[in-house]
């Protein structure tokens, strides 16, 4: 899709030419059977500020157009029509017309849109109706008038966030699910990477047709081979790519003639190798995407997936693991082969699997839309090195949270704060905003296959309370321990030991007992080898009896047993603390999963047209309902009495150093200054102490200081930290943090969150304050912070909570470049 040019009239007129007698008439209400030349011209010249048109193309051809026209100078309203030819109505590509359309109008002022549609004429009907608008309609002389404003609301947002789920979960689903593959780069003497795939995809049973395709060989690798994918007659819909990057484009264009829908470009040598690997991938994305394919890597191990009804290895690998139902996503070509060989050694069987190497196109997002939905996939497991979208991802990774677990190992390491003094977030501010989010972030990837081996073939706890049974009380006692740190409760009753010299009956006995009791949400066993001659049955199975318990799937169940060979299905670990550790992540998600997701509550006297200002923070934050106490900046004690003769006594008076503005322990914040005299003194002392600049601020009721702040994160984009001020709670790093915008639950667990938040319940014999207030001006924030990409930080402190509301006496806000934000606005095929 892109803007229309006056080079397209002769496109244009070809394109009218295809349509149906029908679908003219639908279009104009008329038969129209040639387009004027006056008409033309005005069709494909626009100013893209009153009228804009955009075009649907494949190579010369357009496909569809859509276009807006405002009704009159500087009038909010435009008309909008589009027509799609007939070999691809019903695709939704009319919608995507109208989400394009409605964003470029409201950056142009337009807030409405008008059409007129023919009754008869129940496709483009459905357009307007299925897009969540508020559409008005009202039939007169024979045509169906609609009206409608164009601002986002959340009906429209869950529409265009279906539809974007179905179209990336199905360009995934038709590389993992192909028909034929077409192989590039294979030679015939059997050597190199190419060659090595093919044998992969040959070896691993594939079910559809392999085409390799070779310049000259007659047979590759036992196989038949083809001078072009077309010429093989078969249905292609993958084509993997294993040649020199100067070859590259002569396979996508081959593959995109043979009819495919997208590329695994292994091929290295693009942006991970500098700026000319870096424009040779942008013309590689380019042509591909202009040909409708997707691209996997490149620079990457391959893609796999398992289904007996598929067995597609398009790897490196020359194994994969066993057919299981854990979705698997690497960004690591070098590290793919040992991911799938640790999978295969721990038993963890996989559905499919993508490594997406320089990740230009396909990403992790992408196989979260589709593994949403695969019947085959219950878990899926990410290892990131960095985030393409990250407010996509925080948004896709609730949404499939709520589904199906998702397990990331993930950097917690953070850049220092954006602003200043900002805080940086720390490793467990990072943990908790995954956790926030419904994912389980790992630090390594042997916790990666940890936690994913328990949620592959194990129940969710139902709470946090451990049965702890095994035959040595020195592993009991570190899994105690293991508890503790992992915030796990060990059950009334527990641990439980049986004796070294107990048998397999005895120990199964004790591990069902567990199973069934109603104070247990899960179970951790542990067993050590017993010594020679301690057993009176030396070939008693114990790890049977273990079996029979963990696979019952009642309660989830985590084993150390150095003994025997556990049975499939069956969590273990090498070490007591590994397996608590797991469950202590999965009981995380649990509880997280058992809370309700909260809403985005409507906010009264909000603008959210308000402009961003790049001085004082004051005009931004009230179009958001933000009140900042006025205070006023002074470099002379003449200045400072003008100032608080202004202000109305008592006043304050602060060192203006940011550092130094709330530090009254440093004698830098002078307080009930009642008159003349009183500011002379206070101001004088400041001067002598701090410096010239001083900032005079009216008196307001005392109250619980405070700190709100905004910083941007790579990987959830703006976040929202709240503390109480002080510098106990500023060196402790007591901030809670979650990510903008915010739910009504999500900011009330803001305000309660912060190990020193009983200051704001009553501690003590204090009055509780507004805790209401603080929520409201957290949410405030929480859309400010989304609806701003150009406010880089920001910083409210203190603010002072009281009984009867919250005074904000000091804001800071960073303007700087726009953030990207490329998940926001209507859908756009990217390296998202």
């Amino acid at each position: 899709m892109r803007p229309i040019r006056p080079e397209d009239a002769p496109a244009i007129v070809e394109f009218h030419s295809r349509m149906s007698d029908r679908t003219r008439y639908l279009r104009y209400f008329s038969p129209y059977p040639r387009i004027p030349e006056r008409d033309l011209a005005r069709f494909v010249n626009v100013d893209h500020h009153d009228r804009e048109a955009f075009v649907i193309v494949s190579g010369p051809r357009i496909m569809a157009v859509g276009r807006y026209e405002r009704l009159g100078p500087d009038s909010p309203e435009a008309e909008v029509a589009f027509v799609v030819e007939d070999a691809h109505q019903g695709r939704g590509i009319g919608s995507v017309l109208l989400e394009h359309l409605a964003e470029a109008a409201r950056e142009n002022g337009i807030s409405r849109f008008v059409a007129e549609v023919l009754p008869q004429n129940g496709g483009m009907l459905r357009v307007f109706s299925d897009f969540g608008y508020q559409v008005q309609r009202k039939y007169a002389d024979g045509v169906v008038h609609l009206g409608f404003p164009i601002a986002p609301t959340e009906k429209s947002r869950e529409v265009q966030e279906s539809r974007e789920q179905r179209t990336e979960s199905r360009s995934i689903a038709r590389l993992l699910h192909p028909r034929a593959v077409a192989v590039y780069g294979a030679s015939a003497s059997g050597q190199g990477i190419g060659a090595a795939i093919l044998g992969h995809l040959r070896d691993g049973g594939y079910t559809g047709t392999i085409v390799p395709v070779h310049r000259s060989a007659e047979r590759v690798a036992g196989l038949p081979a083809y001078r072009s994918a077309a010429s093989a007659g078969a249905e292609v819909d993958l084509a993997v790519v294993a040649v020199p990057p100067d070859g590259v484009a002569d396979a996508v264009a081959d593959a995109a003639a043979a009819g495919a829908g997208g590329l695994v470009v292994v091929s290295a040598g693009f942006a991970e190798s500098g700026g000319e690997g870096a424009r040779a991938q942008r013309a590689l994305i380019d042509a591909a995407h202009a040909s409708g394919l997707r691209v996997v890597g490149p620079n990457c191990l391959g893609i796999a997936n398992t289904d007996p009804a598929v067995r597609l290895n398009a790897t490196l690998a020359p194994r994969l693991p066993a057919a299981g139902r854990v979705g698997f996503f690497s960004q690591s070509g070098a590290l793919g082969v040992a991911l799938l060989a640790e999978a295969e050694r721990r038993g963890l069987g996989l559905s499919s699997f993508v490594s997406a190497g320089n990740r230009a196109d396909v990403s992790g997002n992408d196989l979260l839309q589709y593994w949403q939905d695969d019947p085959g996939t219950d878990v899926v497991l990410l290892y990131l090195e960095t985030f393409g979208n990250p407010r996509k991802f925080a948004r896709l990774a609730r949404r499939m949270s709520r589904v199906k677990p998702v397990v990331a190992v993930a950097s917690a390491t953070r850049p220092a704060g954006l602003a200043g003094d900002l805080p940086a977030l720390d490793t467990r501010a990072v943990t908790a905003l995954f956790a926030r989010s419904g994912v389980i972030r790992v630090d390594t990837v042997a916790e990666l296959f940890d936690v994913g081996l328990l949620l592959a073939h194990q129940p969710l706890p139902a709470g946090r309370r451990v049965a702890i049974v095994g035959n040595s009380s020195a592993l009991s006692g570190l899994a105690v321990a293991a508890c503790r740190a992992n915030g796990l409760t060990v059950a009334e009753g527990y641990p439980r030991d049986i004796s070294p010299q107990a048998g397999a009956h005895d120990f199964a006995d004790a591990l069902a007992d567990a199973a069934v009791d109603d104070r247990v949400d899960a179970l951790v066993v542990v067993f050590a080898p017993p010594l020679p001659g301690q057993l009176p049955d030396e070939d008693a199975d114990f790890t049977a009896a273990l079996g029979s318990v963990a696979l019952a799937g009642e309660k989830p169940t985590v084993a150390t047993f150095l003994l025997g060979t556990m049975p499939d299905r069956v969590p273990a670990y090498p070490s007591v603390e590994e397996a608590v550790r797991a469950l202590g992540r999965v009981a995380g998600y649990a509880d997280w999963l058992r809370l309700p997701p909260g809403v985005f509550p409507a906010l009264s006297g909000v603008d959210p047209a308000a402009p961003e200002i790049d001085g004082s923070p004051a005009e931004l934050l009230a179009a958001y309902g933000i009140q900042v106490e006025p205070s006023g900046a002074v470099t002379s004690v003449e200045e400072a009495l003008a100032a608080a003769g202004e202000l109305g006594y008592p006043v304050a008076l602060k060192a203006a150093g940011g550092s130094l503005r709330h530090r009254i322990d440093l004698g830098a914040v002078r307080l009930a200054l009642a008159d003349e005299d009183d500011v002379r003194a206070a101001y004088r002392e400041l001067e002598s102490a701090f410096g010239p600049q001083v900032l005079v601020q009216s008196m307001v009721p005392p109250g619980v200081a405070c700190t709100v702040e905004v910083v941007e994160d790579p990987a959830f984009g703006p976040v929202v930290g709240f503390g109480l001020g002080g510098v106990a709670s500023e060196l402790l790093g007591d901030l809670a943090w979650r990510a903008a915008p915010l739910t009504d639950r999500a900011a009330a667990a803001l305000v309660d969150e912060p190990r020193a938040a009983p200051l704001l319940h009553g501690y003590r014999g204090s009055a509780p304050v507004d805790r209401e207030a603080l929520i409201d001006l957290l949410l405030r924030v929480g859309r400010l912070a989304d609806e701003h990409p150009r406010v880089r930080a920001l910083s409210l402190n203190p603010v002072l909570a009281r009984p009867d509301g919250i005074t904000v006496l000091h804001a800071s806000v960073e303007i700087g470049a726009g953030g990207p934000r490329p998940d926001t606005g209507p859908r756009r095929l990217s390296s998202a």
